[in-house]
């Protein structure tokens, strides 16, 4: 079990919100300015969001550095015009 003020703690809280954040059409790549469907979160505590193209691009390198990956790309291809 991991201890009160113990630094795993907080990265392990960091993740949790991440993940129950849904990402929405403000939030944009950081790459292209696109709309992001990608939102990496950083062992630094910092976050970066990319559209499907450039998460797939960076996807290798991204897994390196992240702690978590919260990935939307599967809302592409769902047809909302009905």
């Amino acid at each position: 079990m991991l201890g009160v003020g113990d630094p795993d703690d907080r990265r392990e809280d960091h993740v949790t919100a991440a993940v129950a954040t849904p990402l929405s059409a403000a939030d944009r790549c950081d790459r292209c300015g696109a709309q992001a469907y990608v939102r990496v979160s950083l062992s630094s505590g910092g976050e970066l969001l990319f559209c499907a193209h450039h998460g797939r691009e960076h996807s290798d390198k991204l897994r390196e550095v992240a702690i978590d990956i919260h990935d939307e790309t599967n809302r592409l291809g769902v047809d909302t015009s009905s």
